[in-house]
């Protein structure tokens, strides 16, 4: 494996699965947002990381790494797609390529997609902030689904710290279709 594969196993792992919790939020409905506490919310480097991407492009002076065309990144059970992500690095005198660059944010781009089990998102960008353990999804129409479940606003808002997770509107109203059969029986 190499250095790049290594750094990214185990730095972005928290990046992918904060995604992945998002989808598990409750359903309370709400008229320009909707709010949540994930319960269980954990970060996560315990499990191998696989990136695939058309393109590596590694920018020591920028401290940044590119990852462009057809972007795929498989951990577990969850997967992130995008045309584009981009990871920062802070600190002079690291390099992504030595495996020794400390990880300050990711960002994904053009027509995100992701998914852990049974539950997806998509949106079209979505940023995770290292430093303030903050996942964000935006887009036109971010919808989050789990089953017939589903969550369609225009910003998804998770602390991972907490587990919190807001999902608003953007002007509009969130709109939330819930399945009465998926409903756990007392």
């Amino acid at each position: 494996m190499t250095n790049i594969g290594r750094l990214l196993i185990r730095n972005i792992g928290a990046a992918l699965l904060a995604g992945a919790f998002a989808l598990g939020m409750a359903a309370t409905a709400g008229a320009q947002n909707t709010k949540s506490n994930m319960e269980g919310l954990k970060l996560s480097n315990d499990q191998p990381i696989q990136i695939e991407s058309d393109k590596l492009e590694i920018r020591e002076q920028e401290n940044l790494a590119l990852f462009t065309g057809n972007v795929k990144v498989v951990q577990g059970t969850t997967t992130l797609q995008a045309g584009k992500m981009t990871v920062y690095y802070r600190g002079e005198g690291t390099s992504v390529a030595s495996g020794d660059a400390d990880i300050d944010r990711i960002l994904v781009d053009d027509k995100v997609f992701l998914s852990s089990g049974t539950q997806q998102a998509t949106a079209d960008s979505g940023s995770f902030d290292m430093a303030s353990q903050t996942f964000v999804l935006k887009g036109d129409k971010v919808v989050l689904s789990e089953g017939q479940n589903v969550f369609v606003g225009c910003q998804l808002t998770v602390l991972m710290a907490s587990g919190e997770a807001t999902l608003e509107s953007c002007g509009g109203r969130v709109q939330i279709q819930l399945d009465p059969k998926s409903q756990k029986k007392n």
